[in-house]
């Protein structure tokens, strides 16, 4: 019908060789190190893991006994990560037990609430980590206890907090859990803050799909005009019909910078439904529906007039986005307001449906009239209106103006594959 929207280190220096006696001493050193550890901790050695490094690595004299027998000289050491007093501690930053020798009893990791973090004890019994992440703005206490090898016990304590930021990002996913969609279905990730390049990349990091047919894809940032930030994952080619295929965005605990942090992780499984492709050719006055590659449905049709480009049907693959029994239209340059439309499939947002027009009938399957609309016949629109789902391709071939960002958020497959993996925020950093 119309264009229209609808109301729905320094410097080099010589390298000198050490002598043996040089290494010997380092040794000594290190192990005054943990002997004076030892000595204040009640012959319980509590390091950080650098220092636990350190004494291995020294021990080892680079390279001269072997790792397993250096190994057996360390001294008994229980490290805990974060350091215990680290304030602002990110919800999925490094959170780890561990010991030398001996092994770990009834660890917990408690929050200020009194809830504990699940977590796992690794089979050796000496290190453990958390299975989730941490919450906002808490102080995590230790409790549990090291069996030191001659069988003492001591206490693990000691505590951290995490960040408690200021403002947070949510975000959306336009596929929900269980759904069915076209073969040209994008993923998109909305978010309600605009992202730096570096939040960008930190959240692409985070991102990803899995299918259970082979299917390569990448993500793009495309501009966003809402004060936010959106990333869509496209295929190269259409997704395979029947596939099955996961998203994960664990964005909860991402540090976007200046945007806030993350508020939730998303996640959605999905299946790709039959392949059903509408080769839509301006010049043919008519529109083909290939389902699994076979024509199913041949319809009569009137296209955008050529004459103005302002009613050009664009040119290009567009994807059905959402469709409706009624949609109330509107281009008061052209002289109607809230004219209802029947059988309406929206396949982009510029305002070009597939839809039924009675006015134009004698014109389907001769000649191009509507203001940019794919015309119909009332009973044909309402024949492909019920085979249509979201991301299905419409393929719009023979038009002299092409589908471009200028026409609304979905736009997708205008853009050629070379260009498109070239707008991912981690392409962008190498």
């Amino acid at each position: 019908m119309s264009r229209s929207w609808d109301s729905s280190r320094g410097r080099h220096v010589p390298r000198r060789r050490r002598s043996l006696h040089r290494r010997t001493l380092g040794r000594i050193v290190v192990l005054g190190v943990a002997v004076a550890a030892l000595a204040a901790g009640g012959a319980t050695a509590f390091a950080s893991g650098s220092v636990r490094d350190v004494i291995a690595r020294n021990l080892s004299g680079g390279g001269e006994t072997s790792q397993q027998a250096a190994a057996q000289d360390v001294p008994p050491v229980l490290t805990v990560a974060p350091n215990p007093g680290t304030t602002d501690v990110a919800p999925r930053a490094p959170v780890r037990a561990d010991v030398t020798s001996g092994e770990l009893r009834d660890v917990a990791l408690t929050s200020n609430e009194g809830k504990k973090v699940a977590g796992t004890l690794a089979p050796d019994r000496r290190s453990w980590t958390p299975s989730e992440p941490l919450g906002y703005g808490h102080q995590y206490t230790w409790s549990g206890s090291w069996i030191r090898p001659d069988g003492v016990p001591q206490p693990l304590g000691g505590g951290f907090g995490t960040v408690d930021p200021d403002r947070t990002t949510d975000a959306r996913l336009n596929i929900d859990d269980g759904d069915q969609v076209g073969v040209a279905a994008p993923i998109i990730i909305q978010f309600d803050r605009d992202l730096s390049d570096q939040a960008k990349a930190a959240v692409e990091r985070t991102l990803t799909v899995t299918s259970s047919k082979k299917a390569e894809g990448s993500w793009a940032w495309l501009p966003d005009t809402a004060d936010g930030s959106r990333v869509h994952y496209r295929t190269q080619k259409y997704w395979p019909a029947g596939s099955k295929v996961t998203v994960k965005a664990p964005l909860y605990g991402v540090d976007m910078g200046d945007a806030g942090w993350g508020e939730e992780d998303l996640s959605s499984t999905f299946t790709i439904g039959r392949s059903q492709i509408v080769k839509a050719d301006t010049q043919s006055h008519q529109i083909a529906v290939v389902r699994d590659g076979k024509e199913v449905a041949r319809y009569d049709a009137s296209y955008g007039k050529e004459s103005d480009p302002n009613r050009v049907t664009r040119g290009g693959t567009h994807i059905v986005m959402a469709k409706s029994e009624k949609v109330l239209m509107s281009n008061p340059e052209y002289g109607y307001v809230n004219q209802p439309e029947y059988w309406a499939v929206r396949i982009s947002n510029n305002g070009e449906f597939i839809h039924a027009n009675p006015a134009s009938v004698g014109a389907q399957g001769n000649r191009n009239v509507s203001h940019g609309c794919v015309n119909l016949s009332t009973k044909d629109a309402r024949a492909y209106f019920d085979s249509a789902m979201f991301g299905d391709p419409v393929e719009v071939t023979n038009s002299s103006v092409p589908l471009s960002a200028q026409d609304g958020d979905i736009y997708d497959w205008a853009i050629p594959w070379n260009e498109w993996k070239g707008m991912s925020a981690l392409a962008q950093k190498r």
